[in-house]
This record gives C-alpha cells, sequence and structure tokens, in this order.
C-alpha cells in the first residue's frame, strides 16, 4: 500500500492551519478590493496555491511506499569449534562422546529442516583452533554475535550451539543488547555438563628460564582433582638427557595442591622437560595430565664478597662451604679489630669502594661488621644500596654477638634491612637453653628452605637440626619482607621473632639470618644441609643477574617465563672498555616477535650511575622471541632468545558456562534450551513470526523537485504581478 503522511507534530500543525486560513482571508479580501477582478483573481488563486504549499511543506510531507520482504529471513546456526569442545561429558546411545562428536552428530542429521520452509538457514563454525602454533586459541562469543550482525542483512534469529566458555575478547552482553534493539532473539543450547567431569588436572607448571649444571631448582606446579576421593599419586620430571625426579603428593577430594618438585639437570644445553602426572582409572580425559618446558643449563661462576670483623665458626664454615663450591669464585674480606684485614689466598686489603670495583659481585655478605671503627663507610654503604637495588645482586646479613649491625640502621642500607632491630639489646639475646629455627607457612613452601622434595618430610629435617644459643635482638618483621622462620621460643606483642627474613629491594633481593650458629647443621652429616642451604641462597640472589650475558652488557627480564599478553620489563647494564658502568647512552634495541614483526625499544638510563637502562615490550605472540641490545658508543651489543607461552585457556573437562548463555538469551528475548531439547527449540523457533513489510518513506519536503516547483510558482506570481501592473 501507498500513502500520504504528515511528519509534522500537533503544536506544528494547528498554527499552520490557522496560518493557512488567515491566508484565504486574506486572499478573498484582496479580490473583493480589486478593479479588475479577473486577473486579481487569478493571481490570488496562485497566491493562495503558494501559501497551502509553503504550508504542506511545515507539515513535513511524506510519501509512504510499502514494501514485502524481498527474501527469506535468515536464520544464524553459530557452532562452537574451540579446543574446550574436545571435552567428553556428552551422553549418548553408545556411552559418552565428545561435545564436539555430539555437535557433529546434530549436524549430520540436520536438526533445522523444520525451518527452511520459511527461512534461509546459514551455518558457521566460530572461535576454530588456529593453524598457527604461536596463535592464541580461545573463544570470543562476542565477535562470533557480532560477526554475524553484520554478515546477515535478513536476521531473524540466532541459534547459539556452546559451551559458554568465553575467554577472549569483550563481553558478549554489549552485543545482545544491540540484538535486542533489532529485535533478533538469541536461543541458546549448552553443549556438555554443568559439574566437571571427573579428572586430574596438571593445571599449570613454572620452571626458571636457565639453571646452572649441577643447581637443584624447584619447578613449581599446580595439580587440581574433579574426582569425588582423596588421590595419591606423583608429580614427575624427566628430560631428554634422561634425569628425572619424583614428587608424592595427596589431592583431597575435589581439592587442589600447589607445590614444587626439586631436580637437577646435569648437563649443559638446552633441556627440554615434561612433568607428568599419572592417569588414573576412573579420569575421563586423559591429555592434561603433562606439560613441557624449556630451560636453558649453563656452566657459570657465580662471584661471591664475604665481609666480616671476627673468624667466628660461622664466618669459617661459611668461606669453607663457598670456596668449595665450584659454581662460586669467593674473595673474603676480614676486619679483625686488633690484627688488622686478613690476608692470604682470596682475601681482599679493603672493600671495593668504586662502582668498578664492586660490580662484579653478585651476592655480598655483610657479617658482623658496620659502619665506621674502620669498617664501612658512608661510602661503601651506598655503593652496596646500588649494587642491590640497581644491579640486582643479592645482599646478606649474618649479625654476630659484636652488635656492629645496629650501625647499619644509621646509613644507606636502613631501608634494605628485612626486620627491625631493638635498640637496647646491640649484643643480641643469649639463651641458656638450645632453640631452633622454626619455620613459617612461606618458609615451608620456599625454596631457600628446602632440603627434601617433600613439604612435610622438609619440615620435620629442620625441627631435627641442631640448634642456637644465641640470635640478634629482633623486634619485627618490617612492611614488604617475607618471613620463612621464627625463633621457636621466643616471642613479644608482634608475635614470633622473625630470625630468617627476605626482602626484595629494587632489581635485588636481601636476606637477614638473625643467628651466628648455622654451622652447627653440620653435626652428624657434614656439609649435607650447611652447604646446600648456603649454595641455595647464592644461586637464588644471583639468578636474575645472569638470565642473558655478554662481555660488558647483561641483560634481566621480567617475568622470567612470560605467556602470550604479559608486559615483560627489560633491564640492561652496561659497562664501558674501563669496566666501568656508563653514564650515558644512548642505548637501542629491537624485539623481533616469531611472525617476524619487529618493535624498536627505547631504554631510559636509571638513576643511581650504575650503567643500567630500562625498557620494556608486550609479548602479544606465543614463541621465540629475538631481542638485541646495542650501546654503539662502547662497542658493546647483546643477541638473545625469550620463550614466551602459549597460555592454555581453552582447557578440557571444565563444565559448561551457563551463565553467559542464559544472558545473551534473556537480553536478546531468546531462551536456553537443554542440548536434548535442541528439537523442541527448533520448533520454538518455527513459530516466530516472519518480519514486517518494510516502510520506505520519500520525503516530500526535502526533495529538490519539491523545491524546485515553489520556486517556479513563486516565480510565475511575481511575473504575473508585474504584467498586471501591480508593483
Amino acid at each position: 500500500m501507498n500513502r500520504l503522511s504528515l511528519a509534522a507534530p500537533v503544536s506544528v500543525l494547528i498554527p499552520t492551519v490557522v496560518l493557512w486560513a488567515v491566508a484565504v482571508w486574506l486572499c478573498w479580501a484582496n479580490w473583493r478590493r480589486a478593479a479588475n477582478r479577473s486577473v486579481a483573481g487569478r493571481l490570488e488563486g496562485l497566491r493562495l496555491v503558494l501559501v497551502s504549499l509553503l504550508a504542506l511543506t511545515l507539515l513535513r510531507p511524506e510519501y509512504v511506499k510499502t514494501l514485502p520482504p524481498a527474501a527469506l529471513p535468515e536464520i544464524a546456526i553459530l557452532a562452537d569449534a574451540s579446543d574446550s569442545m574436545n571435552t567428553r561429558d556428552m551422553a549418548a546411545t553408545n556411552g559418552v562422546i565428545s561435545r564436539r562428536q555430539w555437535l557433529e552428530h546434530q549436524m549430520r542429521r540436520q536438526f533445522w529442516l523444520p525451518l527452511q520452509a520459511r527461512a534461509k538457514i546459514s551455518l558457521d563454525a566460530f572461535a576454530a583452533p588456529s593453524t598457527n602454533e604461536n596463535a592464541l586459541n580461545g573463544t570470543d562469543l562476542d565477535l562470533a554475535l557480532e560477526d554475524a550482525l553484520r554478515r546477515y542483512k535478513n536476521l531473524k534469529s540466532v541459534l547459539l550451539l556452546s559451551d559458554g566458555d568465553w575467554n577472549l575478547g569483550k563481553s558478549p552482553l554489549g552485543t545482545a543488547t544491540r540484538y535486542r534493539e533489532l529485535n533478533i532473539p538469541v536461543f541458546a543450547v549448552p553443549v556438555g555438563r554443568e559439574t566437571p567431569v571427573p579428572d586430574l588436572i596438571l593445571e599449570t607448571v613454572s620452571a626458571p628460564a636457565y639453571g646452572l649444571l649441577g643447581e637443584e631448582m624447584a619447578v613449581s606446579f599446580k595439580v587440581s582433582s574433579h574426582l569425588p576421593r582423596e588421590v595419591k599419586t606423583a608429580v614427575s620430571i624427566t628430560d631428554n638427557f634422561g634425569e628425572s625426579a619424583v614428587k608424592p603428593i595427596i589431592i583431597p577430594p575435589n581439592g587442589e595442591v600447589e607445590d614444587a618438585i626439586l631436580w637437577s639437570p646435569r648437563q649443559a644445553g638446552d633441556v627440554t622437560a615434561t612433568v607428568k602426572l599419572p592417569v588414573e582409572p576412573d579420569e575421563a580425559i586423559a591429555d592434561n595430565n603433562q606439560s613441557v618446558f624449556h630451560m636453558a643449563v649453563r656452566v657459570e661462576k657465580l662471584k661471591v664478597l664475604v665481609v666480616d670483623s671476627l673468624p667466628r665458626w660461622e664466618y669459617r664454615y661459611l668461606r669453607n662451604a663457598l670456596a668449595r663450591d665450584p659454581g662460586v669464585e669467593l674473595s673474603s674480606l676480614l676486619w679483625h679489630p686488633d690484627l688488622g684485614p686478613g690476608q692470604g689466598a682470596g682475601y681482599l686489603s679493603a672493600f671495593p669502594d668504586t662502582k668498578q670495583a664492586l660490580a662484579p659481585y653478585d651476592v655480598v655478605f655483610l657479617g658482623d661488621v658496620g659502619m665506621g671503627d674502620g669498617e664501612l663507610t658512608d661510602t661503601d654503604a651506598a655503593l652496596l644500596k646500588g649494587l642491590v637495588e640497581e644491579q640486582g645482586s643479592g645482599l646478606v646479613f649474618v649479625p654476630g654477638r659484636r652488635g656492629r649491625e645496629n650501625t647499619l640502621l644509621n646509613g644507606p642500607l636502613k631501608d634494605l634491612y628485612p626486620v627491625e632491630l631493638d635498640a637496647s639489646k646491640p649484643g643480641g639475646v643469649a639463651l641458656e637453653n638450645e632453640s631452633q629455627l622454626t619455620l613459617t607457612t612461606a618458609g615451608k613452601r620456599h625454596w631457600l628452605t628446602r632440603f627434601d622434595s617433600d613439604e612435610s618430610k622438609n619440615d620435620e629435617l629442620w625441627k631435627q637440626l641442631p640448634g642456637f644459643f644465641w640470635s640478634a635482638a629482633v623486634e619485627k618483621s618490617r612492611p614488604g619482607s617475607e618471613v620463612l622462620a621464627v625463633h621457636s621460643t621466643m616471642r613479644n606483642q608482634w608475635g614470633r621473632l622473625p630470625l630468617l627474613a627476605t626482602r626484595a629491594a629494587g632489581n635485588g633481593k636481601v636476606l637477614f639470618l638473625g643467628t651466628d650458629s648455622a654451622w652447627r647443621w653440620r653435626r652428624g652429616v657434614e656439609d649435607k644441609f650447611h652447604y646446600r642451604f648456603w649454595g641455595q641462597v647464592v644461586r637464588w640472589m644471583a639468578h636474575q643477574r645472569h638470565l642473558s650475558e655478554k662481555d660488558g652488557i647483561r641483560l634481566a627480564y621480567s617475568p622470567e617465563t612470560p605467556a602470550a599478553g604479559d608486559f615483560v620489563f627489560l633491564q640492561t647494564t652496561i659497562l664501558d672498555t674501563s669496566g666501568f658502568p656508563i653514564d650515558k647512552g644512548p642505548v637501542a634495541g629491537m624485539v623481533t616477535a616469531p611472525s617476524g614483526r619487529m618493535e624498536r625499544l627505547d631504554f631510559a638510563q636509571v638513576e643511581g650511575g650504575w650503567g643500567a637502562f630500562k625498557s620494556g615490550f608486550t609479548a602479544r605472540e606465543a614463541g621465540k622471541y629475538r631481542i638485541e641490545v646495542a650501546s654503539e658508543p662502547d662497542g658493546r651489543q647483546l643477541t638473545t632468545e625469550l620463550l614466551v607461552a602459549r597460555p592454555l585457556i581453552e582447557k578440557l573437562g571444565q563444565p559448561v558456562n551457563a551463565q553467559v548463555l542464559n544472558e545473551i538469551a534473556a537480553i536478546t528475548r531468546g531462551a536456553v534450551f537443554p542440548a536434548a531439547d535442541l528439537d523442541k527449540m527448533v520448533r520454538q523457533i518455527s513459530l516466530l513470526p516472519d518480519p514486517k513489510p518494510v516502510d520506505k518513506r520519500i520525503r516530500l519536503w526535502s526533495e529538490p523537485a519539491w523545491g524546485g516547483l515553489l520556486l517556479a510558482l513563486l516565480t510565475l506570481y511575481w511575473v504575473g504581478r508585474k504584467w498586471a501592473g501591480l508593483v
């Protein structure tokens, strides 16, 4: 049907009619007064036509054509093709099948046939895994819904078959609102169980990017259980050289375990290791019980400086432990109050008082020494602080009975101390009975305190270690410190006294041991625990400095094992040909992604004069990145590779995300049907009304022809008046 309509509101219509009526009266009055009524009648009639057309223009006339639909409406069937659809939790006549198999069966039987008579059916798969091994695979529900709106112009409804595992992109609820505005309902079918399938899952594995040959490393892992029973099992590591390690674990019913397994590679080179979890008989999925990681195993010497005053037992055995460590290059400085600096092989005659001399040290031990009295100066303390914060070295405080550590709190090292000391007891606290270090919850899980891979056995070992009869006068830990062990007997208003604590300081780490009797751990076992503890301390503190290095240049990055999407912080330290930290740039870099895309890195200088420069980039892809850093004026250049992991965001065994599917259907005025009622849902969609005819409106008042008609009539009226001699 075609018709003429007026778009003007009543507030415009009434005044227009009144003005038109006034115009009619004026035209009639002018005709009555005219001498030549024949000519005046024609002119006034033309004027009345013009006024009528102008009034009609104010009322915005529109010519409406009602057009029936040119084609059948479209129904889009969106089928989830993501990896999570491989979960086997759908009941079938021949047992349990995967979600993907169930969906393929429904497609083969063409469940949509009842809809074809009244609509055009389009089948689309979304979230299919990419063939690019470095691509990030996931499910973007919002993109799937938005793409359907873009591709189909005559969309009647959408049928969404998915497990709802939305893990990429924006929230689909925004696009669902657009569906509601366009009156396009979304009908959803959750494909899968609403409860997890019986399964054990090796959720995460975290290992260092590199390790030293012979070093025992902690590889952390997380295991989740969806089994209704307690599981006693073991996590194992096997590398490509045949070395292996096993960690027994007990997983509670429907619980999870986070732990670490100690593993020591025995050959240098690129190591590929596999972490495995045995498959239980009642598990539904066996594919998520293992994970692979890569590590570079190198042979390096860590430079350590031990500074003390008296050759106490702790100093002697600590020095022996580090001197016998094949991975440590040891220097010692002994400030004997009465005899002067110690002499001999590996001894220094004075503290390294320049950045050039101090920068090579990875870890510095400060024993029973302090500020002044022929020991550390303010300059020395400031250099130590810069070494830790800017160079990423480690600093270990091992106080003694002279109480010299209290003087350190009056200088630059105050902010680095992990604990607060009781200034009223500079000589510490002597005990008549033996006390021990008691591990805290954090200490039981920390790599520094691991003597056994089994947490309970490790805790028992610490309880059996010989104790101490003296400790530093500690009041409490400082905010930001991590307490690993406390005094077994002494406590104050803040709780048990912290005697083993760590603290991050800039790019480096600080450790405090508040007793001088760790050497007593050798009783009955010789070097077993004492050497191992200090060896772990040195390697833990020096780890960051040796991620990537070359002559005169060093590069550290964080996180050490990034995943796609992470921002990677970079810090490079550059020394000139004389061994001094450079004091100005430029330092330039380049990062090349696995796809070949290159990004320039601009390194900004870090204040302090330690030759440190910072930059960073976002790892948008998974795979192997090439990082180049260069300081052309100083002739320093370094090229390294960084492996960026692809996060596993499509996980097997997860229950369906019915909530997001329910919200999409509710917003769009659709519905959610269980998988068993798929045919019932098809029948309901078939009852949806067909799209209404479309009205095509032609706005006469804004058409150029309408304006031309008015202009022509006005011209004719003006010429007529001239011809009649009226004006």
